[in-house]
């Protein structure tokens, strides 16, 4: 790894070959992939993971591992992509969503509803009901994500006008 100090950016060795200088966007792995270390010396790269599922986020990433887009939809955490891994990649003793991934969903200061425009599809989308809307006066209403209730699925991302959806892995307190 090769670290920037000023600019708080940390590189791997791929991204400075490529000239890729900003840090990259969260990688999310399959649901139930193991650690990252693990997940990369078991993978195949067979590409069964990504046949299997039906939503098809899941993509060839870097170095040809398959890596989570939710730019058409979310997960479902249907199994499939489980069911199909045969090296062992990826593993869950029950495929609930809640051991999928540690990812959540953060609004941005830019979503459209924040700043005055009517707009709710990613409370919608939400399944969970993790993401309501709070009235506010002049008939405004503003976005409020419950963290507890959020799973990662990414349903909320896909549908973003405005891509004011991110997800994070939150920072233990």
């Amino acid at each position: 790894m090769f670290e920037a100090d000023d600019a708080k950016t940390t590189l791997n060795r791929r991204q400075l070959l490529r000239g890729q200088f900003h840090q990259q966007p969260l990688l999310i792995r399959p649901p139930w992939a193991r650690p990252e270390d693990e997940f990369v010396q078991l993978c195949t790269r067979c590409d069964a993971c990504l046949r299997a599922c039906w939503d098809e986020i899941l993509v060839r990433g870097s170095g040809g591992f398959p890596e989570i887009r939710f730019h058409s939809s979310g997960c479902d955490f249907c199994g499939d992509c489980l069911q199909a891994c045969e090296t062992g990649a990826l593993q869950a003793p029950v495929p609930a969503p809640s051991l999928a991934w540690s990812h959540r969903a953060s609004i941005k200061p830019d979503c459209l509803s924040l700043n005055g425009i009517v707009c709710r599809s990613c409370g919608d989308a939400c399944d969970t009901d993790a993401i309501s809307f709070r009235l506010q006066t002049r008939g405004r209403a503003t976005p409020e994500l419950d963290t507890e209730r959020c799973n990662g699925c990414g349903e909320c991302y896909a549908v973003c006008p405005n891509d004011s959806i991110s997800l994070a892995i939150p920072e233990a307190s």
